[in-house]
Order: structure tokens, then C-alpha cells, then sequence
């Protein structure tokens, strides 16, 4: 099943077709003389219990160590040998993989990325040597100030939902784990139904297509014939995908209270300062759209509301930002600042009172408009290579199933008035109730 999403003339004109075991790929030729391949799985930490927390990013390295196809380091060599380019993410719905290939070489190493994340081998052997890895970077992560705030702050902004977990798990369970639990992990999670494969380059859109299914093809005639890894001679039964489908993980409920705590760490020059409220996820995606202007107005360059009073006017912060952070299931309006530790209480009661003020006053109508030139300025120049069109698809489409968000989220934040905006902020920005999260040096 194809359909190309050409209804209004505009930048993007990407072509969908699903293959009949549910997988999904998206394709758009672009005249920049590379290809872009980025497969979407639509799992990461967020699916974990916490005795394996950690698995999915764990996972992500071992995907590079071979199939029975290709030995370990194999895929590298041949991708470096073209010039290509290749890396993955983890985070806490999805994990990616992609490579950028020359258009001439997109027909030969495409399957080849197509392989290593479908028939993963995960040997014993690579996967202790990875463990260690994978610990190492726990290890530095931990190391990182900035880091360990916001995992602080995730741990206080959720209470039940898997987002206050660290993608990368703690060392305790990456320790513990084992090569079937992974291989098992795989079978269960990497399926055709989970997966959008997303071709942007220089080649027709029909040829993008091709390759990429005649690689899913292939895999799927050679698990018939036994050819294949464990991740495809399991029994295809309902996998925790449906399962998680069916059943989504509740949302949790607004603060009713300030929640407070705080934290000695001795490596920091200044104190760290942290508020957040739970405001709603992809899965709720036009509450979203307010609540973007609103960080935007707040705190999003010189002339913005806290940076403008707090750092240029009062000199109370050395940095502030804000961010609505848009998980799948449910999100996070975030507000960090550096201090002085004598300025923590003022800086907080002054962010209190901006909110305060949002939920009062209408904002102005240049402020609304500066917001609305950024987004659309930053929509065109994240449109301009074949990997930042690829990231926007598969994005879109794993976490709400719909490309037309990755195209018309600029007309969603122009639509955005003064009375939308001091209503998303009554209804989920409290000055009263929150969670924050104080670091001290």
C-alpha cells in the first residue's frame, strides 16, 4: 500500500507505503547527492521493567556486532570503505538507526544496516566485552553535573511512569544482565510492525522503496527457509508491542504541592535550580502546541521573559532556559537556572510570579510573533539535508503514527493566540504547585 502526502504545495513530499508485515517505510527524493537511511524502532527505555532498565541503549551497541552474515566490525569497514557514515540513539520511546550514504552505494550498504539491526547475533563473548562499555558510560554520565541534575529532576517529575528512569540504567542492572535476556529483548521488540524505515536522497522515489523493502524481504524469505538469527526463528506471537498498544501506562496527575528537594554536590561552582510540571505527551499532541509558544516566550533567547528579567535586568542568574519536553505518553515543562546559592529563593519566586503573570496577562502580540519567525525559520533549516528530513518522518511517524504533524507544525504554533496561550498555561502550569529540584555546591 503506497500514498504520496502531496495535498498542499510545500518543501515536503514524501512517499508512504506499508509492507504487509506492518513495516513501514517512508521515501522522498531530494536533490543533495547523498541518501539518507534511518531506521525507527519504536522501543527504548520506556518498555523496560526495572530489572532490565538499560537493555534498550545496551541493545543499540550490540546491534554493531555482527550477524551471520557479517562478522563483527564488518558493516563499519565496508560503510568507512564508501565514505559513508553511520550511528545510532536511544531514548526513552524509540531507538534509531541511520547511515548517509553516496547515492551510487545506497543500493549495496543499505541492507546491510537493514541486517545488523534485524539479525543482531549478540555472541557471549562481544557481549561482555560491550558490557563494559556500556558500564564505562554510565560511569561518565554520572561524572556530569548537567546529567545528574536532570535525572534528579525526572526522578521528581515522575513518580510511577518510566520516564524518571536513566536510558542508560544504572550499573547495578547492566551488570546483571544477560546475553539471552538481550536476545530475547530483541525478538520481542525489534518486529516489522515496531519498525519505519525512512529513505530521503537523490534517487527515485520508486528505487528508495525497492531497496528498502527488497532488504526486509529478503530477511523475511530467509527465516522461512531457516536461513535467518534467533530475531526472526521465534514464533511470531502478540508481541509486548500490541500488548503496550492495548494498554498504555497511565498518566500521572498534575502537583497538587510544591514537591521539594535538594541536593549537596560539591562539584559545582554555582547552584542549580530546577522546576517542572507534568503537562501532556505526543500521544496528546495538540495540547502540546501552546505549551511550546509558551517556553518559547519564557525562555528562548535575549529578549525572552526570564532571560530578559533574571540574567539582563537583575543579574539574579548566570543562565535559564525552558523546554517543553514532549515524551510519548506524557511530558514535561522544565525551567533550570544557574545561581548563586543566596539568590535560589528569589530566582524561584520570581519564575513563580512569570508564571503567575502568563496565567493573568495576555502576552503580547510580538512576543507571539518573535516565537512564531524562530519556528518557522527553524522548520526550513531543518529541512535542508536528507538526514534532518528522514529524523523529522520517522519521529513523527513511530511516536504518533502520522506524518502530517512533521509538515504543518508550524501552522499549529501561527494559530497560537494570546487567549490559547494564558489558557494552557492556567491549565497546566500551577505557580502554586510544581515539582523543583535544588543542587547546591
Amino acid at each position: 500500500m503506497t500514498s504520496t502526502l502531496r495535498k498542499l504545495p510545500r518543501l515536503n513530499t514524501p512517499t508512504l507505503h506499508q509492507l504487509p508485515n506492518g513495516l513501514t517505510i517512508i521515501a522522498e527524493q531530494m536533490p543533495v547527492e547523498a541518501v539518507n537511511l534511518n531506521l525507527w524502532i519504536k522501543v527504548g527505555s520506556a518498555v523496560e521493567s526495572d530489572a532490565i532498565n538499560g537493555m534498550a541503549h545496551f541493545l543499540e551497541h550490540m546491534i554493531f556486532k555482527g550477524t551471520e552474515r557479517l562478522a563483527s566490525g564488518e558493516f563499519e569497514r565496508r560503510i568507512e570503505e564508501r565514505g559513508a557514515v553511520t550511528n545510532a540513539a536511544t531514548s526513552q520511546d524509540y531507538t534509531h538507526y541511520y547511515i548517509t550514504t553516496a547515492p551510487k552505494d545506497f543500493a549495496e550498504l543499505a541492507p546491510l544496516q537493514i541486517d545488523v539491526v534485524s539479525n543482531a547475533s549478540i555472541p557471549d563473548d562481544a557481549f561482555e566485552r560491550e558490557r563494559l562499555v556500556v558500564l564505562e558510560e554510565i560511569r561518565r554520565s554520572e561524572d556530569n553535573p548537567q546529567r545528574r541534575t536532570f535525572r534528579h529532576a525526572m526522578e521528581t517529575a515522575f513518580t510511577k511512569l518510566p520516564y524518571r528512569r536513566a536510558v542508560l540504567g544504572p550499573e547495578s542492572v547492566i551488570a546483571e544482565l544477560k546475553p539471552q535476556q538481550m536476545r530475547d529483548f530483541h525478538t520481542s521488540w525489534y518486529q516489522p510492525q515496531s519498525i519505519t524505515a525512512v529513505a530521503v536522497g537523490n534517487l527515485p522515489v520508486e528505487k528508495l522503496i525497492a531497496i528498502v523493502a527488497e532488504g526486509f524481504t529478503k530477511l523475511s524469505t530467509d527465516a522461512i527457509n531457516g536461513v535467518s538469527t534467533h530475531s526472526r526463528s521465534a514464533t511470531l506471537t502478540a508481541s509486548p508491542v500490541q500488548t503496550r498498544l492495548i494498554a498504555p501506562l497511565p498518566t500521572e496527575s498534575p502537583f497538587t504541592e510544591i514537591v521539594r528537594r535538594e541536593f549537596i554536590d560539591e562539584s559545582l561552582q554555582q547552584a542549580r535550580l530546577v522546576m517542572v510540571w507534568r503537562v501532556p505527551g505526543m500521544v496528546q499532541l495538540d495540547r502540546t502546541y501552546g505549551l511550546d509558544v509558551l517556553a518559547g516566550i519564557l525562555g528562548h533567547g535575549r529578549t525572552s521573559r526570564l532571560v530578559r528579567d533574571l540574567r539582563e535586568e537583575r543579574g539574579l542568574v548566570s543562565s535559564i532556559s525552558v523546554s517543553n519536553m514532549s515524551n510519548q505518553l506524557q511530558g514535561t515543562f522544565y525551567i533550570s537556572a544557574k545561581c548563586a546559592v543566596q539568590n535560589l529563593a528569589e530566582v524561584e519566586d520570581a519564575i513563580a510570579q512569570h508564571i503567575r503573570t502568563v496565567q493573568t496577562k495576555l502576552v503580547t502580540e510580538s512576543e507571539i510573533a518573535r516565537v512564531r519567525r524562530r519556528v518557522a525559520n527553524k522548520f526550513i533549516f531543518g529541512n535542508e539535508t536528507p538526514s534532518d528530513r528522514s529524523g523529522l518522518y520517522g519521529y513523527y511517524q513511530s511516536l504518533v503514527g502520522d506524518l502530517e504533524p512533521a509538515f504543518n507544525y508550524p501552522d499549529h504554533i501561527q494559530s497560537q493566540n494570546a487567549t490559547d496561550l494564558m489558557q494552557a498555561a492556567k491549565e497546566y502550569l500551577s505557580p502554586d504547585a510544581y515539582g523543583v529540584v535544588v543542587v547546591k555546591p
